[in-house]
């Protein structure tokens, strides 16, 4: 059975530790294996690429995982971090920031 996050893609989240500490961007993948996520614009590493026949090489800068637990929601009022409650709205459970109370999901 696979885990269960309260991350999910597209969200906005905000790094809590390491040395992006502070820096905030949206979820481009959830990897629930490994309990990681894949941040846009965190965590670049550079990947020295050998020249094929169709790229001409060079130094690749990218994204590399994160540990979930390294990274928290952004509240969408001020973007801090902020913890996620469940409400149910009539059939439908939604999440919404125990910070402000303001919904995540639309």
């Amino acid at each position: 059975m696979a885990k269960k996050f309260k991350i999910k893609k597209g969200d906005r989240v905000v790094v809590t530790t390491g040395r992006d500490k502070g820096k905030t961007g949206e979820v481009l993948r959830v990897d629930r294996k490994d309990d990681r996520v894949l941040v846009q614009g965190v965590n670049i590493v550079q990947r020295h690429q050998r020249p094929t026949q169709f790229s001409p090489g060079g130094i690749d800068r990218k994204e590399a995982p994160i540990h979930i637990s390294n990274v928290a929601h952004a509240d969408p009022n001020d973007g801090s971090p902020t913890r996620v409650g469940w409400k149910m709205d009539g059939e439908r459970k939604l999440r919404y920031a125990k910070r402000s109370g303001e919904m995540i999901d639309s």
